[in-house]
């Protein structure tokens, strides 16, 4: 009898030691891949926030610690002339106010634009779904730089139909005006609308069907269901959704470059702030060419500080709702 209590004492015991030994194995390899996982998000984030630390860095410096090789990352000759000069040659107010308003229009109109087309797709069927579907994804593969010339043309003559040329005897020249972008905006074909579609279609095929199908039998029809029961439901992939838009055309040179000519906004001040710059010093010096690169290079960052300024503020206060219509969009895993 005492044969056998001893043998199971030595078992538990050997199953104990087991257990720990597991543990301890499984504590060391959590701390392992913590320290993997640490290193890896650390250079990701480096080779992410670098570039931004550098035009950080450059913003604050004084033109002669450009040339002063002990100078690296921390200014020496701490300054903020380098903002001065680039908040007036940017125009900055004027070009933030044009910007502001430009992108708030086209990020609310596609925003609407893009959920009923989105809805559309992922609740109901029609003929040639998939190809239509097909076509809206294929809009992300062509450069808009395909469609250039079709694009100026069309707005610069618009018309819809020959209408207006036998109705009043002209067409309508609509550059230099928000009309390009709205008309684009609220047909779902302006900026990016392919990839709203998609992730807001994404997020809507997630959602139960019973929910509609109650709202059916209380009856609510198609409207009152889509704005009472799915749009409070989709608020989170909506603001994703205005997110992106908002920042594509708060950076868009393509399309404010071809519809703007005399409004500034600011990706278009930017790209020309060097020219601005030479034309400036050539009127006080006489001297065509006479600034030296590095030095525009300079004020280059700083522009670009300026500009990038108002999204980082913007996604500081959004960044709850974007990482969470990220994850229920099915955009991950």
């Amino acid at each position: 009898m005492k044969t056998i209590i001893l043998k199971k004492t030595s078992i538990h015991r050997r199953i104990a030691d087991v257990r720990q030994n597991y543990f301890q194995l499984h504590h060391v390899s959590r701390f392992a891949w913590s320290i993997i996982r640490g290193v890896l998000i650390a250079g990701i984030s480096f080779i992410i926030l670098y570039p931004l630390f550098v035009k950080l860095s450059l913003s604050f410096m004084a033109e002669r610690d450009l040339y002063d090789t002990t100078v690296r990352y921390v200014p020496r000759n701490f300054t903020f002339e380098n903002y001065i000069m680039v908040w007036k040659f940017l125009d900055y107010p004027k070009a933030f106010t044009n910007s502001f308003l430009l992108s708030m229009m086209v990020s609310s109109l596609q925003l609407m634009s893009c959920t009923i087309v989105a809805y559309g797709f992922a609740r109901f069927k029609f003929p040639l779904k998939n190809l239509w579907f097909g076509l809206v994804i294929l809009t992300l593969v062509i450069p808009p730089q395909t469609i250039m010339i079709p694009l100026f043309l069309h707005f610069r003559y618009f018309d819809l139909l020959g209408i207006f040329e036998r109705i009043i005897g002209r067409s309508f020249n609509m550059l230099d005006s928000y009309w390009p972008f709205v008309l684009m905006s609220i047909t779902s074909v302006g900026l990016k609308n392919g990839l709203y579609i998609y992730i807001i279609r994404q997020f809507f095929r997630g959602m139960p069907k019973e929910l509609e199908e109650a709202a059916y039998v209380d009856g609510s029809g198609i409207f009152k269901t889509f704005s009472v029961i799915m749009l409070p439901s989709a608020v989170p992939i909506m603001i994703t959704a205005f997110l992106f838009s908002f920042v594509w055309q708060w950076n868009d040179t393509f399309f404010s470059t071809l519809f703007l000519n005399r409004l500034v906004v600011l990706p278009t001040t930017l790209s020309a702030l060097a020219q601005n710059v030479n034309q400036y010093f050539f009127w006080q010096t006489g001297q065509a060419g006479n600034t030296p690169p590095v030095y525009l290079s300079m004020l280059n960052n700083t522009g670009s500080i300026l500009v990038i300024l108002p999204l980082v503020i913007i996604y500081v206060f959004a960044q709850r709702y974007f990482v969470e219509s990220i994850e229920r969009s099915g955009l991950v895993g």
